[in-house]
């Protein structure tokens, strides 16, 4: 499950770092090395559960980790969010200031 930061996040899908373009196909060693480290970084591991199909009971059947990467770009370019599931950028949003 994955919770959004806030309501107020705008659908971007691509932002601009220096002279490349990030979009939801860039691989985070890209990102690190266009865009350098974020401003912020939050990491969460959740498991993964299903029914066992002979006892109904839940049981583990892996895990998923969620990062939130934020780029802060300055007092004239609004934050940029980038949500990564498993080691692949899923989402970026532009936070509204």
């Amino acid at each position: 499950m994955i919770v959004a930061l806030t309501p107020a996040a705008a659908s971007a899908e691509t932002f601009r770092c220096g002279k490349w373009i990030i979009d939801t196909d860039t691989t985070l060693e890209e990102l690190s090395q266009k865009c350098g480290a974020p401003s912020s970084h939050e990491s969460r591991t959740e498991e993964i559960k299903a029914r066992n199909r002979i006892n109904g009971l839940w049981v583990r059947t892996g895990e998923t980790t969620t990062e939130i990467w934020t780029y802060d770009r300055g007092r004239r370019a609004a934050p940029m969010v980038v949500t990564i599931v498993d080691g692949q950028i899923k989402s970026i949003e532009r936070l509204k200031k």
